[in-house]
């Protein structure tokens, strides 16, 4: 099988996780500066089988795009055209940088290493590609 991988994207900061080759579990990968981050996928999609990139999609509570929405397609767009076989999909990231920061609280990180916003944006990541795979 192949990896599902997950993006949180960001107008300066993205994080990335991807699951195990089963499909199981869902780790951090990167977090990465936005201006590198088709870089980053086209290298990393060269070098491990993804079958599925999910975005997270930023929407108003009463569920409209956010303006970030515009970005978000034309990434999925350029992505799509680099690898037509990898299957785009995106699920709705409400509140996901907040609970990113309530799992690091939670999980005893300290303090100065909670700060880290790489590492926000990748635990965001994470959580949008487990709610995916609770959704499939």
């Amino acid at each position: 099988m192949s990896r599902i991988m997950a993006i949180d994207f960001g107008a300066k900061r993205s994080g990335i996780a991807v699951t195990d080759p089963l499909q199981i579990i869902a780790s951090p990968l990167k977090g990465i500066d936005t201006m590198n981050l088709f870089d980053f996928v086209k290298n990393y999609l060269s070098a491990e089988p993804v079958e599925k990139i999910v975005f997270g999609s930023p929407q108003y509570e009463d569920g409209s795009s956010t303006p970030i929405a515009k970005q978000i397609n034309q990434l999925i767009h350029r992505i799509h055209k680099a690898f037509p076989a990898i299957e785009i999909d995106t699920i709705d990231e409400g509140f996901t940088t907040v609970r990113a920061k309530q799992a690091l609280f939670l999980s005893g990180t300290k303090k100065s290493k909670r700060k880290d916003k790489y590492l926000i944006d990748k635990m965001s990541a994470v959580i949008i590609l487990q709610e995916y795979l609770g959704h499939i």
